[in-house]
């Protein structure tokens, strides 16, 4: 059974309520998921069972509050969480974040009453799924120069354009769309049986397997003027709801990280070479003793962070900061283990080069390494870089 890394005790700063939230995720983690990712990760699926079975543990929209179907916990919470999903799969993680933080965070903080009463319980129950359609195949970093259109008809509006790298794409029930309209970028929800709306899975992944990515393209598709998130004005809109995925992501990647040590850790105890553990080779020793103090490192950023978030006093560069550290991190850490474990940790029979392999999508998606850096030198200098 898994423990857990918490070399400085941090686990002894939560409260009980949070401690017992990390241990129910960790045991469902455990029990089940783990023994079947594998196979998710060979077949390429992500099993929408599995939309059903978080919902029912409340790890759908962890913030929202109780009047619209969430547990209406706290911030910290929520990071615990992903950090246990993470240990399992990004792309477990990827499924929770997008549809608490990227489609129930807008339709919360952007929608109608009708919205937030209609979609949000059947989104944290699981019993609809949801996507976030922001980038395009041309647009990434720079998602302000999207293509897609929206145009105000008497009947509603008329959407055309594609949205490409769509997490919950294909499963999705609801997509939140952004596209350009005569008065700027404007939200929009757009149901599955849209006339005009496909959804076409991406294939030849070797990242993010056990996910469900795809492209989204609207083709003079029509929805009704109550569709558009009336309180979705602008660019802003769109990337504080990035920031609320940034921040479950900076803890998920500790969970990747911590999952990557822990086999490193128990195999190098038990392989043998010149006739004694792996672990008892200085160079060995070295990569645990680094690894283990980064995800130390990251941990303490996520707890601090954390609480900042439900005092109202993070602001996105501190969220921006956490992500590019410890995604960065986790991903050296992930190589740092696969080398410990050689030969076999090419192999799923252990977990190393999945996790190693979701990392390097973690690492440019939500907001790349380069551009973190960025937003917080505009920061802390001052002056942007960006153009």
């Amino acid at each position: 059974m898994y423990h857990g890394t918490d070399y400085y005790h941090i686990n002894s700063l939560l409260s009980e309520e949070e401690r017992l939230v990390q241990d129910s995720v960790r045991q469902f983690v455990e029990e089940q998921y783990l023994p079947f990712v594998a196979e998710y990760h060979q077949k390429s699926i992500f099993p929408k069972e599995m939309s059903l079975k978080l919902g029912a543990m409340g790890l759908l929209g962890v913030t929202v509050p109780e009047e619209y179907g969430g547990p209406g916990l706290s911030y910290t919470v929520y990071g615990l969480a992903m950090q246990e999903l993470e240990r399992g799969d990004s792309g477990l993680r990827s499924f929770a974040s997008v549809q608490g933080s990227l489609v129930m965070y807008p339709i919360y903080k952007y929608g109608s009453e009708e919205q937030k009463k209609y979609w949000l319980p059947l989104l944290a129950k699981g019993e609809k799924i949801g996507c976030f359609g922001l980038t395009e195949a041309d647009h990434g970093s720079d998602p302000g120069g999207m293509l897609t259109r929206a145009e105000k008809t008497a009947e509603g509006w008329l959407l055309n354009g594609s949205k490409m790298w769509i997490t919950n794409g294909t499963l999705a029930d609801v997509a939140v769309v952004w596209a350009k309209t005569e008065k700027g970028i404007r939200g929009f929800l757009v149901e599955k049986e849209r006339k005009g709306f496909e959804a076409r899975v991406i294939k030849g992944k070797f990242s993010l397997r056990a996910s469900d990515t795809a492209e989204l393209s609207f083709q003079d598709c029509l929805i009704p003027h109550e569709n558009q998130l009336p309180g979705a004005i602008g660019l802003r809109a769109p990337l504080s709801c990035l920031n609320e995925a940034r921040y479950g992501i900076a803890w998920g990647a500790m969970g990747a990280a911590m999952a990557c040590y822990d086999e490193a850790l128990q195999y190098a105890q038990s392989r043998i070479q010149f006739d004694k553990p792996i672990a008892a080779f200085q160079i060995t020793q070295l990569k645990l003793v680094e690894m283990l103090t980064e995800i130390t490192k990251g941990q303490l950023l996520n707890y601090q962070l954390g609480r900042m978030k439900d005092a109202g006093e993070a602001r996105f560069y501190h969220v921006s900061m956490a992500k590019r550290n410890n995604v960065h991190q986790a991903l050296q850490i992930a190589r740092s283990a696969r080398s410990i474990l050689a030969a076999n940790g090419i192999t799923d029979e252990y977990q190393v080069i999945r996790h190693l392999l979701n990392l390097e999508s973690v690492y440019t998606y939500e907001g790349t390494h380069d551009i973190h850096t960025l937003i917080i030198g505009q920061e802390i200098t001052g002056i942007s870089a960006f153009r």
